[in-house]
């Protein structure tokens, strides 16, 4: 039996891929943005899950340097390859999908 939070999960990506279906042709490029606290390898973490994909990545670090802004923009084949790579990154600690 899943959690609450489990279930608010798996209905949020239920959502996302009805909109990211409605909203596009497959392939199509897609703008990931993440914020992660700018210690250990969390950046390098977020940038290897999209290596060899072709994408371009832009880092920004916040004022006081203790978050990096993290943009990717990629091509992606589908709604269910977008959600996978959210689900891939959100192990990194601390990270936060915009």
């Amino acid at each position: 039996m899943e959690n609450d939070n489990e279930k608010n999960t798996a209905e949020f990506y239920e959502r996302l891929k009805l909109e990211l279906d409605n909203a596009n042709n497959w392939p199509a490029e897609y703008l990931y943005k993440f914020i992660v606290p700018s210690v250990a390898d969390n950046v390098e973490r977020v940038e290897k899950a999209f290596d060899r994909m072709g994408a371009v990545i832009k880092t920004t670090k916040s004022k006081t340097g203790k978050f990096t802004s993290v943009s990717i923009d990629v091509t992606m084949n589908s709604s269910d390859d977008v959600i996978s790579k959210y689900k891939e990154v959100s192990t990194i600690e601390g990270i936060v999908s915009l």
